[in-house]
């Protein structure tokens, strides 16, 4: 992957009222029925402030997230197709967006391929910045490097207001409030050519998806020309639901086996961090060997592999965006807790066993109880034996030079 995450601050920290310098936008309004509401385009820096502000917020927010995660670099395929979008893509950028016959083909191939049930607005922004040369220090220079002309277009949701009431002043009272439609923040996004390197990618997109949202295949393929490309949290579901899967109705199984399995995950990449290694691409055969150690069938084992194999086939996901950082606390947590719970047997037992050997001593006195407790070494026990001594049966216990003894814990005259 070549774009960086300094690439795209550079291009956002611009989007300010002072650095911003979209030259036009251009929008189309489309119904829940795929139908036009509206279209419009106009200069972009005539806008009031506060529709200057809105929409700025709008584009900013596409030039957001983490690159390989829910900003991904997209390349596009080689082939026929592919190089008439591309050409469209250049010469709609050429445009200006000034030219309306062009605007209307590509609402119409978003409007076609784009899966959204609700009304959505489509918005474009034409810019051209002035890259300046940067000294090896990353000091901005004053000459500039090279020209770089793109287009920012987001596709954001078009709600009601929530319902709620006002105050009306002028009768002094409290109404229901009129809803409105309200334009949201964008859920997909894309900038045309990718910004990689400080240059202009004429065969790459940078593609912006909001969190938790679909990234939807069909406008890879089909409006920009590109191979999909999960995000982050794409591959990550993806990888938990085969490994689940492979488990069949053994649930509680294939979370435990899961769990050990970010726990892997999450220390093979903390390894390569610490050595300066770049993220790894996981393969299969690395997938096979993060298991090894995972308490699980090896039918199981097998199946994942083949199934990460069929999912992955054309991107591997990096390993890093396999890892789910709650689920690794979890699994360390209930580490943890297991070796403490072992602890606190094994002492129990031990309690218990030692308890066990003095239990008579401490006992108190019923009338089930015997009358006499002894407790004496082995080698003295031996040689204790009853005798009658003045018509009474008596316990004798011989003494040796030294020996010492206790009645009911006192010291007995000997």
């Amino acid at each position: 992957m070549n774009l960086t995450k300094r690439d795209v601050l550079e291009l956002r920290r611009r989007l300010t009222k002072n650095g911003c310098s979209f030259s036009r936008m251009a929008g189309c309004y489309v119904g829940g029925n795929r139908t036009i509401i509206t279209k419009f385009a106009q200069p972009f820096l005539d806008l009031e402030d506060d529709a200057f502000y809105k929409y700025l917020e709008i584009a900013k927010k596409v030039l957001s997230g983490t690159p390989g995660g829910n900003l991904l670099e997209l390349s596009m395929a080689e082939n026929e197709n592919t190089a008439e979008i591309r050409q469209f893509l250049i010469a709609l950028k050429e445009s200006k967006l000034k030219n309306d016959g062009m605007l209307d083909r590509f609402y119409e191939l978003v409007i076609e391929h784009y899966n959204y049930a609700g009304n959505y607005l489509i918005l474009l922004f034409h810019d051209v910045y002035d890259v300046p040369s940067r000294a090896e220090d990353h000091a901005k220079l004053d000459e500039s490097e090279e020209v770089y002309e793109y287009l920012l277009c987001a596709l954001c949701p078009v709600e009601l207001s929530k319902p709620g009431l006002s105050y009306h002043e002028d009768d002094n009272s409290f109404a229901p409030l009129v809803r409105d439609w309200v334009v949201g923040l964008p859920e997909i996004g894309f900038v045309y050519p990718a910004f990689s390197n400080r240059s202009a990618d004429l065969s790459s997109v940078m593609y912006f998806v909001k969190p938790g949202k679909d990234s939807q295949h069909d406008l890879m393929r089909h409006v920009l020309g590109c191979a999909v490309q999960r995000t982050a949290s794409e591959e990550k579901n993806a990888f938990q639901n085969l490994v689940t899967e492979a488990f069949g109705t053994e649930k509680e199984q294939a979370e435990n086996a899961f769990l050990q399995i970010q726990k892997n995950l999450n220390e093979l990449v903390a390894t390569r961090d610490e050595d300066g290694l770049p993220p790894i691409e996981l393969t299969a055969e690395a997938v096979s060997d993060v298991m090894v150690d995972v308490a699980m069938p090896q039918e199981a084992k097998e199946q994942i592999v083949r199934d990460y194999q069929s999912t992955f086939a054309d991107a591997l996901p990096c390993a890093q965006n396999l890892i789910d950082n709650k689920l690794v606390q979890a699994g360390l947590q209930r580490e943890a807790t297991l070796a403490l719970t072992s602890k606190i047997e094994s002492l129990e037992q031990q309690l218990a066993e030692k308890n066990e050997q003095t239990a008579d001593s401490d006992l108190p006195w019923d009338e089930t109880s015997p009358a006499i407790v002894l407790q004496v070494s082995a080698d003295k026990a031996e040689h204790i034996e009853a005798q009658v001594i003045d018509g009474r049966r008596c316990l004798v216990i011989p003494l040796d030079e030294g020996d010492s003894a206790r009645i009911n814990g006192v010291a007995a005259p000997l």
